[in-house]
């Protein structure tokens, strides 16, 4: 099966929910403007009490200009009893493991659409190891976040489970939120704007 091109855009038909007319058009529009590759995404954080806080996502810079969400979405983290804490919602460290998985499954659905490979499902199990002791300023040897990650996905799709693999791996190589996690970056933080 040849892999797709971008100029096959009007024969495409959304696939796996995927709107792939849609996606090639956009990479044809970056491919000939690549200043439009360039986005901002941005999140408000509000302090509800205790270690409960509550992120509001509305809008965003891309595509050359501000951008809305059809609606706020908000997201919630907290810690667990276990923390001493009031268990509101999942810890910040599994939303990070939330949102790496959802990511690549993103992915896979659509490199599977790309390539015309219907998928039936897809699922996974991820996990991460931390050591609290980091945490908890115990150990100055042991790091604060997750010292291992392990993603377990089950694929099912109109392809061999080799092609199923390569649509994996090709995810993973595409992943933003993967990249963000194994790759260090700088992050600035102010105080009342300083």
């Amino acid at each position: 099966m040849s892999q797709a091109t971008a100029t096959e855009a009007p024969t495409r038909q959304p696939m796996n929910g995927v709107n792939t007319p849609g996606l090639f058009a956009t990479i044809n529009a970056v491919d000939a403007q690549r200043e439009l590759a360039k986005f901002r995404f941005q999140s408000t954080n509000r302090w509800m009490g205790g270690t409960h806080s509550r992120n509001y996502v509305s809008t965003f810079y891309g595509a050359g200009g501000d951008q809305q969400h059809v609606k706020e979405f908000t997201v919630d983290a907290d810690h667990p009893h276990v923390f001493a804490a009031e268990d509101n919602a999942p810890t910040p460290a599994e939303l990070v493991l939330c949102a790496l998985a959802s990511c690549i499954t993103g992915g896979i659905a659509t490199v599977a659409a790309a390539r015309r490979i219907e998928l039936h499902s897809v699922e996974s199990t991820i996990e991460g190891d931390i050591d609290l002791q980091g945490i908890l300023g115990l150990s100055p040897d042991v790091r604060n976040g997750y010292s291992n990650v392990r993603i377990d996905f089950k694929v099912e799709g109109d392809a061999p489970e080799e092609t199923l693999r390569a649509i994996v791996e090709q995810s993973k190589a595409r992943s933003a939120v993967l990249d963000i996690v194994t790759n260090g970056l700088p992050v600035q933080t102010t105080v009342n704007g300083r």
